[in-house]
């Protein structure tokens, strides 16, 4: 006999006590484990206090003529109940045994009928059917499920937008599989750690600085150049907590590299003896290690991307504003959060022959190559006001630069020149918001000031004088302060108007109150710049 069947439990349901006696010694001899019941209500209990402690049986031998339900009602109750769904039922009856009773067995959900008294052989024949049959059906429908989750879990990484969000949706999936908690670390080239945990690892405290740097020489150490590895680090070398507060424990490591080779990528699980290693199991915690390595490859080129761009803009924004007699300018910026991509947004202030010139503009996308045009935007402005101060001219001449030299690419930008001793300011805008005109009042108006983009090669209209009072703050800013998805920018403007309105006297205090009302949690870059005569 198969030996993965003497290891059955089969449940005897049976009123009559010797019939139980019986069909039990039978399957006792045969090397299965009997759950003897007398009636279907006492095995509807017996089931559901099994089911509780996990330990269902692998078949239930029932009687059709039970006392209090038959055996076919019985039958349908348990195929009914998703818990009890997968049992297999074998229906017996030493008096009910025409092709019609047969019937309504397997019509009933049965896996079999046995007329009985029958053979000895015939009913283990049909015990080790039924129950080889089921664990077929319970195996394939794990794999089928576990392949499921492994697509899902394919999806979640791919589509993650950073790191993070990568090695938490591989470490949840890594769970789901395996039935245990997991970690999952991305050990970048420049050393740093990425590390993502599964939900109900997650919310508890997790180990400190020292346990992660620990991780990494040994993920170092471990990995190989290509391919998959697996590997089972004792409890000693890998730091404990990661998988249940405060315990050590073996880990069984999965590690596999991006397509470059150079940044490996790890899968950690408890290496418990009495945990599920199914070889099917195993194989797709392999396939996710390899397709969360070949995810992180360009999230990793990003990176580098990225700090390269925040290199240039904090590189080139100026991180204290030149004096400039007779008005004060002040500058915030934010840049965007680590999980959103770079962005062109600038601001200058600059002393001309003709008074003080402030800039802020944004170039269009989210990219290097935004941070690196947004560069030679300011330089090219400094050079040229030099020569003519202008606000119109300086916007045509930034507009014929951007063709000459990138065709493909547009800017906005508005240009604000301030002559401190009559308060008068030439206003030229390029697609950008209009500056805000905030009095100590409580007034608050935008300038009427239109032009189109830089980049494009159109017309231009001439600046807009406007007339500054000492108390007057005229304020600058980049949509990233108030652009919000589904709300209209005519909205966000009223928004602006009111809060800036509503701010208490000062150039400072009106860029501290309007980055607390807008400025949280921003998919964009953010600059503002406020002046006013003093």
């Amino acid at each position: 006999m198969d030996g993965i069947d003497t290891e059955s439990t089969v449940m005897v349901v049976d009123d009559t006590a010797a019939n139980r006696y019986a069909l039990g010694a039978l399957l006792s001899r045969a090397g299965h484990s009997v759950i003897p019941v007398a009636s279907a209500g006492e095995a509807l209990i017996e089931l559901d206090l099994r089911l509780r402690a996990g330990d269902l049986p692998d078949l239930a031998l029932v009687d059709v003529g039970l006392p209090d339900m038959n055996g076919f009602e019985l039958c349908r109750r348990l195929k009914a109940q998703p818990p009890t769904a997968a049992l297999p039922v074998v229906h017996f009856s030493a008096v009910s045994a025409s092709p019609a009773d047969r019937c309504r067995g397997l019509d009933a959900g049965g896996e079999a009928y046995l007329a009985v008294p029958a053979e000895p052989e015939e009913i283990q024949a049909v015990v080790r059917a039924a129950v080889r049959g089921a664990r077929m059906r319970t195996g394939a429908e794990t794999l089928v499920r576990r392949l499921t989750l492994l697509s899902e879990t394919i999806a979640a990484v791919q589509t993650a937008r950073c790191l993070r969000e990568l090695a938490d949706a591989a470490a949840e999936g890594t769970a789901r599989l395996t039935g245990s908690p997991a970690a999952v670390f991305v050990l970048a080239e420049d050393g740093e750690l990425y590390r993502g945990m599964s939900r109900s690892r997650a919310r508890a405290a997790l180990p400190d600085h020292g346990a992660h740097e620990a991780v990494a020489r040994l993920i170092r150490h471990a990995a190989g150049h290509t391919g998959v590895r697996r590997t089972v680090v004792p409890a000693p070398l890998w730091p404990g907590g990661f998988f249940r507060p405060g315990v050590s424990e073996d880990a069984r490591l999965v590690l596999a590299r991006t397509q470059d080779g150079r940044t490996p990528v790890c899968l950690a699980t408890p290496a418990r003896a009495d945990r599920d290693t199914a070889p099917e199991a195993d194989t797709l915690v392999a396939r996710l290690a390899r397709a969360t390595a070949l995810a992180a490859e360009p999230l990793l080129m990003y990176q580098a991307e990225r700090h390269v761009a925040l290199t240039l803009q904090h590189s080139f924004l100026p991180q204290e504003l030149p004096a400039l007699p007779g008005v004060e300018v002040v500058v915030r910026y934010v840049p965007a959060s680590r999980q959103t991509e770079i962005g062109g947004d600038f601001y200058a202030a600059l002393r001309t022959s003709a008074g003080a010139l402030t800039a802020v503009g944004d170039v269009v996308g989210h990219s290097l190559e935004a941070a690196t045009v947004m560069v030679e935007i300011r330089h090219a402005l400094r050079a040229y006001c030099v020569e003519d101060c202008d606000p119109g001219v300086l916007a045509r001449r930034l507009d014929r630069m951007l063709q000459h030299y990138h065709p493909d690419v547009t800017a906005t930008v508005c240009l604000v020149l301030v002559d401190p001793a009559s308060g008068r300011a030439r206003i030229a805008n390029a697609g950008h918001l209009s500056p805000l005109i905030v009095g100590n009042d409580g007034t608050a108006d935008y300038v009427e000031v239109h032009g189109p983009l830089l980049g494009l090669g159109l017309d231009r209209p001439p600046p807009t004088e406007v007339a500054l009072t000492p108390t007057d703050r005229l304020l600058m800013v980049t949509d990233g302060l108030i652009e919000t998805r589904g709300t209209d920018l005519e909205v966000s403007l009223e928004q602006l108007r009111t809060a800036g309105a509503a701010a208490p006297p000062g150039t400072a205090a009106l860029c501290d109150t309007l980055l607390d009302c807008f400025g949280r949690d921003r998919e964009d870059d953010i600059a503002l710049l406020a002046l006013r005569l003093g």
